[in-house]
């Protein structure tokens, strides 16, 4: 293999590669990325089997050929390398080393062979759709703050991505944590309809998020009940998806929550911000005393102190205490895109639905603590 390529380009793209290795491998091959150089250019392959990242960037191809290097070394050679270089690579097959060259600078890295390098992307798809990566972005940023960390309930660890129908079918994006609920939805595509709902893990969801910054860009979707594939651009990421079964998420979403606050969302959330301060590491727990026309935040810590701090709003149901952890309301109210946020309550003791009066795509459920 012998190719020549911008160091912009080059580096863009171990960038997106390299995220995937893990630090620690114990299988020494999965410490590397592929290479591999054909008349379309230089693809890069990354995976730690569960994802896999493919981008093809432009080449001068002198020779085709492929092997694997060290990810996360090469990636600091490229980054340390001067703006603007051409960075020459090539293989040579007798030592089994690939010499990386810029300007005056020269490196040879050891090499493994090509063929031991596992292909996560092969198998069938059995749905695909294109969306705009906006949206694909949306529903996921919407989401991915109430993905569960705990990894005895693995099937909690992702967004549940499935077709719904509200008033027409919607694609839909799902996760919990038990603590809090987010949901968001756009128009479905007409290749998603049919599709099995599928649980995106964190990872993936991670990337997917990166990937998707072009805004105006195209994305390609593709899926069956093991994997997913989002194609954008020259990059495609493929993960395997979780195994398991996603609860009944609509069995706790409240409908019938007959109390409305609507509360300024910067001053809510920076009054909630302000009285937090003196709030335990451990509970994090806020209260909040709602009257005819205004809200009390207080928190009380036995060890630090207290605060209190008080806010004009919209409710004219009867008064109510509620208790809430101050970062999940903190968390929910950076979600919301207009200047208001609704809160709909029932009860001290059940869950608060929490919506954007000016996006109805988004809805967030949220259980009360004792206070």
């Amino acid at each position: 293999m012998k190719v020549t390529v911008e160091r912009a380009e080059l580096l863009k793209s171990l960038a997106h590669v390299h995220r995937v290795v893990e630090r620690r491998n114990t299988i020494p091959i999965l410490a590397n990325v592929l290479m591999r150089s054909d008349p379309r250019g230089l693809a890069l392959r990354a995976t730690d089997l569960d994802i896999e990242i493919v981008e093809t960037i432009a080449a001068e191809v002198q020779q085709e050929g492929a092997t694997t290097v060290p990810a996360h070394t090469i990636y600091d050679i490229v980054r340390k390398l001067p703006e603007g270089a051409q960075v020459q690579i090539e293989t040579s097959g007798d030592r089994g080393t690939l010499t990386v060259r810029a300007g005056r600078s020269r490196f040879a890295l050891q090499t493994l062979p090509e063929n031991e390098f596992p292909d996560l992307a092969a198998g069938e798809m059995s749905h695909s759709f294109t969306l705009p990566a906006g949206e694909l972005k949306r529903l996921v940023d919407k989401t991915q703050f109430a993905i569960s960390t705990e990894e005895t309930r693995y099937y909690l660890n992702g967004i549940y991505l499935h077709v719904a129908d509200a008033g027409g079918p919607v694609l839909r994006a799902v996760a919990t944590d038990g603590h809090r609920l987010a949901q968001a939805q756009t128009a479905a595509p007409s290749g998603a309809i049919g599709m099995p709902g599928v649980i995106v893990p964190r990872k993936a969801v991670a990337e997917i998020q990166r990937l998707a910054e072009n805004a105006d860009a195209e994305v390609t979707v593709e899926l069956s009940t093991a994997k997913i594939r989002v194609s954008l651009d020259r990059v495609v990421l493929t993960s395997k998806l979780i195994d398991g079964t996603f609860p009944d998420y609509g069995r706790v979403i409240p409908s019938g929550n007959d109390k409305t606050l609507i509360v300024d969302k910067a001053d809510f959330a920076s009054a909630v911000d302000r009285v937090s301060t003196v709030a335990s590491e451990r509970g994090r727990a806020v209260k909040l005393s709602i009257g005819d026309g205004k809200l009390t935040l207080s928190v009380t810590n036995p060890d630090s102190g207290s605060a209190t701090e008080e806010i004009e709003v919209e409710y004219a149901a009867e008064p109510i205490d509620i208790g809430f952890n101050s970062r999940y309301l903190l968390d929910i109210t950076s979600q919301i895109e207009g200047s208001t946020a609704e809160l709909k309550l029932a009860d001290p003791g059940s869950p608060t639905l929490v919506q954007d009066p000016e996006k109805r795509g988004a809805l967030y459920v949220l259980m009360p603590m004792r206070v």
